[in-house]
């Protein structure tokens, strides 16, 4: 991915990082509503298929919503 597009993938990250914190904030979302829209989006990424996208962008894409995850755990 060229720099660019790495910027806006990192962007989107982050708009939908605060996205999900405004969301339980606000009382729209609790955070085991987002906990599991989160663990959703990191299933898919695992049995992404391996003949698509390269597995290692799938397994940072992983870590990523993992790392979201962990801030909710940490914000309880």
């Amino acid at each position: 991915m060229s720099g660019r597009g790495e910027a806006s993938g990192l962007a989107a990250l982050s708009v939908c990082e605060a996205l999900v914190f405004a969301l339980i904030g606000k009382g729209i979302l609790d955070a085991e509503e987002a906990r599991g829209a989160l663990e959703d989006a990191a299933a898919a990424h695992r049995s992404a298929d391996p003949d698509g996208l390269e597995p290692e962008r799938h397994a940072e894409a992983v870590r990523a919503i993992e790392r979201i995850i962990g801030q909710l755990n940490a914000v309880r």
